[in-house]
């Protein structure tokens, strides 16, 4: 795939949530999800779910996950771009990953104060929720300033003052707070990335 740049390495949707207990204190959970629409490895989804992202994640309530329907796709995303991600970069718990599959991706919410993923898994029914939206911003991140340092990065970001999750009824822990981004004072740590693309530098 070519734009103008480079080529593109992939394109889809990504929103986040880097959810702590307290402004100052440590992500209590760290969650990356994907909607790749094309790539060297085709289409598909990857829900990276660190509920012990400091831990070993081997606590049946607070796993470190990824849900996929496409699992190649969700390695390369894990070696190449998540592992690269600031909230993901001093995570333990992503050296322990397990890979599990997951289905019927479904999203929902009404865009523009709310978005919901829903997908059944292995571990059970999953939903993650983001709510009180932002309006809607580009953001255009040369490669110096992207996670990986060596693509541009382009995508719509609406900002999430709160959100909610639960696997299989169970919630995930931690809440949203400010944070610096893309020259934004008041962004959130949780976030919607829609049309997102990382092009080759």
């Amino acid at each position: 795939m070519q734009s103008g740049n480079g080529e593109v390495d992939w394109s889809g949707e990504n929103p986040g949530m880097y959810l702590k207990e307290t402004a100052t204190g440590p992500f209590v959970t760290i969650i990356s999800f994907f909607r790749v629409v094309t790539s060297a490895h085709g289409r598909g989804h990857a829900a990276f779910l660190l509920l012990d992202p400091h831990g070993d994640g081997k606590n049946s309530y607070k796993p470190n996950i990824c849900l996929t329907d496409n699992e190649p796709l969700a390695k390369y995303l894990c070696k190449d771009f998540v592992s690269n991600f600031g909230a993901f970069r001093t995570a333990k718990g992503l050296a322990t990953l397990q890979y599990k599959p997951g289905w019927d991706f479904m999203p929902g919410g009404d865009g523009r104060s709310n978005h919901v993923e829903w997908f059944r898994s292995a571990i059970g029914q999953v939903q993650l929720n983001w709510n009180d939206l932002s309006e809607p911003f580009l953001v255009d991140l040369a490669p110096q300033e992207s996670a990986t340092g060596s693509h541009r990065m382009v995508s719509l970001f609406f900002d999430a003052r709160q959100v909610s999750g639960n696997i299989n009824g169970n919630a995930i822990g931690g809440n949203a707070f400010p944070r610096e981004f893309a020259g934004r004072s008041d962004s959130s740590t949780a976030f919607l990335a829609f049309s997102e693309s990382w092009i080759k530098a």
